[in-house]
């Protein structure tokens, strides 16, 4: 299973009273990734996939431990658990080396913008999305 690694500063201006990134943040670490992940490495050359928009449809989060501000990215780690007809879950570790501290999930819808509705996974995306599947999950759709 191949992952997608995504370095992600740390700003001063995450941390919160209690001296620790706040909850909230952790969602935009999980966008800045995420969008790495869909866009920056989808299919390139003229490519047209994931270009036409998305939406996100349900977040999920477990905080494992605090993290404190420091001049050092984290690490997040992004992968695909499931690949549906027009909808798909990524998963997410924010970490260090033996340091886990989020775990989270993101479903995501891709979107027609023109059309202002949800669409299908082109078999484009889901080619260049399997690669990313968890080993133990299996795709719906997928050839055996």
């Amino acid at each position: 299973m191949a992952r997608h690694i995504y370095s992600c500063p740390l700003r001063w201006s995450d941390m919160d009273a209690f001296g620790h990134v706040n909850n909230v943040v952790f969602l935009r670490y999980l966008e800045e990734a995420r969008i790495d992940f869909m866009f920056r490495l989808a299919p390139g050359d003229g490519s047209p996939s994931f270009s036409g928009g998305s939406v996100v449809a349900r977040h999920e989060i477990d905080y494992v431990r605090p993290l404190v501000h420091r001049h050092e990215p984290v690490t997040i780690e992004s992968w695909v658990t499931k690949i549906g007809a027009a909808s798909l879950t990524i998963a997410y570790e924010i970490k260090d080396p033996g340091q886990v501290y989020v775990r989270a999930s993101t479903v995501v819808v891709p979107f027609d913008l023109e059309a202002q509705r949800p669409r299908r996974i082109t078999a484009e995306e889901r080619a260049f999305l399997q690669e990313y599947v968890d080993d133990g999950m299996r795709a719906e759709g997928a050839v055996a």
